[in-house]
Parts: C-alpha cells; sequence; structure tokens
C-alpha cells in the first residue's frame, strides 16, 4: 500500500508545508537523508502556542506534537515528491515550552512518534530525544526536527 493510500486510510490529510520564518530552508536532503528543520504545530492553520505544566494540558501537548509530525510529511513530500520515498525515519527531536516542574516531555512527543509509526509501520520507528525548554519561537507549545532517510531515486 503506498503511503498515500495509508494516510487516507487512517483519514489523514497533510497541511501545506509552512513557510520558514527565518533565513533556513525546511529541508536539506544529502547523501540520503532528510535533515527537517524544526516544525511547529498548526492546527487548522492557528498556531498551537502555550506551556506544558501551564495551562497546555498533556492531551494538547500530544495533539502538538502529532500537529508537527504532520507539518514534518508534508515537508518531506514537498521535497523529494512523494512519502514513499520514506526508506525509515531515523531520528525525531522533540521540544516541549513547559515549566521547570514539568517532567513528561516524553509523553508529549509520543503524539509525533505514534504517528510516524502509523503511517510508516516498522519504517516509522526511530531514535528520539524529548526535551523541555521555557520558550519556543513564537510561543508554540512543541517543536518536532526530524532525520529521515529517503530514496534518491
Amino acid at each position: 500500500m503506498s503511503i498515500e493510500s495509508r494516510l487516507k486510510a487512517l483519514g489523514i490529510s497533510l497541511p501545506e508545508p509552512a513557510a520558514p520564518v527565518a533565513a533556513y530552508v525546511p529541508v536539506v536532503v544529502h547523501n540520503g537523508l532528510a535533515h527537517v528543520s524544526g516544525q511547529l504545530p498548526f492546527v487548522n492553520g492557528v498556531l498551537v502556542t502555550g506551556r506544558l505544566g501551564e495551562g497546555v494540558t498533556v492531551e494538547e501537548g500530544i495533539d502538538a506534537a502529532q500537529a508537527c509530525a504532520l507539518m514534518i510529511l508534508a515537508q518531506v513530500r514537498a521535497a523529494v515528491g512523494s512519502l514513499d520515498k520514506v526508506q525509515q525515519v531515523v531520528k525525531l527531536g522533540g521540544f516541549v515550552n513547559s515549566t521547570g516542574d514539568f517532567t513528561d516531555q516524553p509523553l508529549v512527543i509520543n503524539g509525533a512518534s505514534q504517528l510516524m509509526k502509523d503511517v510508516f509501520g516498522d519504517k516509522g520507528a526511530h531514535a528520539r530525544s524529548a526535551v523541555g525548554v521555557p520558550t519556543l519561537p513564537l510561543g508554540a507549545a512543541v517543536e518536532v526536527d526530524a532525520i529521515i532517510a529517503v530514496s534518491e531515486s
């Protein structure tokens, strides 16, 4: 089954790839690896903002991480032409805007990790980091970046 077919079966539609907000590009493909810049959580075109442990629930954080993962997929598809070129999700880096006493960053970033596994199956299994930070660009609640192995043909 193609990845596009799997997305439809899962009821997932990808957003339009977001434009960079500074002097960088969304994706650099080099030696078969797509390095995806940090993606922010847009839900219906609206940025999910706030801090976990201070007004943003874990469930909202999980949804925000999933929205970041959807944007990663949109960026990769735009960069390489098809998600069927994905050979392996290698690594996700998760950043959670959180208070100093919030310790559920791994649970929040599972929103992105689970989406990758749902979409790519075994090819979606990846290494990962999940860290708390005191702030993120534009006040975002979560940011996720990725390294994804892609075929170059």
